[in-house]
């Protein structure tokens, strides 16, 4: 106990230390006690004195119980159409292993590439890559990629329940939630800020289309992609190397498995239906949270997945509660004029700089402001338009600062665990702990950051030259 007291001292005094400070001119007091609260949390999860999830509760209970936020504010997170389609997938992605479909495509996939763990994780990043720009939301992506990657977990005797975690499924888990970083930024229809950033660089003159966009991200993301499942297998180490002895083995399995179930067929359909009506989701106005929500109906209609398993899946609660609850704290910083204010004073702070070192603190500063934000969507939306117009007063470039920030929006999704919904499923996987989550995620992030800014800045440069 008194360790546990010592530990939970560091984020007690963080928060006592920065809500007792007087805020900064042009920032509200609510502002200031939001981003107090919301340090403290953040500092308890890395310093691990709490989990993510306790962490989380007393933060949503000390914003409202002080009067910093109303009630509404506060549990806003909690109805997101979003942090609900998290949950389905996570559901969901149980009866890819339950109904034995998950082990059949791990098998396959063994059989081919699996003498090492490292060809499963460039094969992780390959599938996800040549998906992505038919789903326009990387959450939903996840839920396809999720169950893949717990599958070839699984499938090579690794648990996180067991002692084995680190055998292969945790290298897994964090090329899942790499990879949708890359192939996010990959192509202009794979997440729903890439849209939204394109149309607001058009008001400085950058017309960014399917084709230019492509064109512009292929060179920095085929570079990630070849090095990143190699850096991250140097980083997590797995147990299990080499299995020369694997594709022998996963063919024998696939020959004793005989033909496709009915729950494996079952499985597979809905999941078919479900990827088919995300993919076309943007240009039928279909809502990717309601296609979940069908998916799910059709497997507990067809008896694959019963109210019984719902009543076992009590991780899932848990990840809905932490989610939402750092959900409505990040979206609280914005509402209160925290991250503008933030971001504003920060970016002006460069005016007088030679425009290549401002471009290169602007994207750096842009990136490490994403501490405070859970939604990428959000960060873009309020922070772009911003460092856009103190770039324009600095002589930057204005298409390569605009994609400079929209390569970063996609890259530093790792940062933390509530960096992008789309982490939410390998963070709860239980191979990672939290405290090596924030740590690999930073490490991915810079490296990241260094891959687009030595790769992408001349690229872009001699592409857009006569941009504006």
């Amino acid at each position: 106990m008194r360790v546990r007291l010592q530990s939970l001292a560091v984020p007690g005094v963080t928060a006592l230390g920065v809500w007792l400070v007087p805020p900064p001119e042009g920032l509200t007091p609510q502002a200031w006690h939001v981003f107090a609260i919301f340090t403290a949390t953040i500092v308890a999860i890395l310093a691990d004195a709490l989990p993510i999830l306790t962490a989380s509760i007393f933060g949503l209970a000390a914003a409202v119980l002080t009067g910093t936020l109303s009630p509404l504010d506060a549990y806003d997170g909690f109805r997101q159409p979003v942090i609900l389609l998290i949950v389905i997938a996570f559901l969901m992605a149980r009866t890819m292993v339950s109904s034995g479909l998950g082990a059949r495509i791990g098998y396959w996939i063994v059989a081919r590439f699996g003498s090492s763990t490292l060809g499963l994780g460039y094969s992780l990043f390959l599938t996800d890559a040549l998906i992505a720009p038919a789903f326009p939301s990387n959450t939903a992506r996840s839920g396809a990629l999720f169950p893949l990657a717990l599958s070839l977990a699984v499938g090579s005797d690794s648990r996180p329940d067991d002692g084995t975690g680190r055998r292969t499924g945790n290298y897994l888990m964090l090329c899942g939630i790499t990879s949708l970083a890359i192939s996010s930024g990959l192509w202009l229809t794979a997440m729903a800020s890439n849209p939204a950033g394109a149309a607001m660089a058009s008001e400085h003159g950058v017309q960014i289309t399917f084709a230019s966009w492509l064109a512009t991200a292929l060179p920095p993301s085929l570079v990630a992609l070849a090095l990143m499942p190699w850096l991250l297998y140097r980083i997590a180490q797995p147990e299990v190397t080499e299995t020369p002895e694997a594709p022998a083995q996963a063919r024998a399995a696939l020959q004793r498995m005989g033909p496709l179930s009915y729950a494996e067929r079952t499985v597979a359909a809905v999941f078919a239906v479900m990827v088919l009506a995300w993919a076309c989701s943007s240009r039928f106005g279909l809502d990717n949270t309601a296609i979940a929500f069908l998916g799910l109906g059709l497997l507990m209609l067809t008896g694959v997945y019963t109210a019984e398993d719902l009543r076992r899946e009590g991780e899932a609660l848990g990840t809905f509660i932490w989610f939402a609850t750092l959900f409505s704290l990040s979206a609280a910083l914005d509402k209160t004029g925290f991250t503008k204010f933030a971001g504003a004073h920060l970016s002006t702070a460069l005016a007088g700089l030679p425009w290549p070192a401002a471009y290169s603190l602007l994207v750096l500063l842009y990136l490490l402001l994403h501490y405070l934000f859970v939604s990428q969507t959000a960060h873009i939306l309020a922070l772009f338009p911003v460092f856009m117009a103190v770039g324009a007063d600095v002589g930057v470039p204005a298409a390569l600062l605009a994609f400079g920030m929209l390569f970063a929006t996609n890259y530093f999704s790792p940062l933390t665990p509530q960096s992008s919904s789309a982490n939410v499923l390998f963070a709860a996987s239980g191979y990672v702990a939290q405290r090596e989550l924030y740590i690999v995620g930073g490490m991915v992030t810079a490296a990241l950051f260094l891959i687009y800014m030595a790769v992408g800045t001349p690229w872009i440069l001699l592409l857009w030259s006569g941009a504006p």
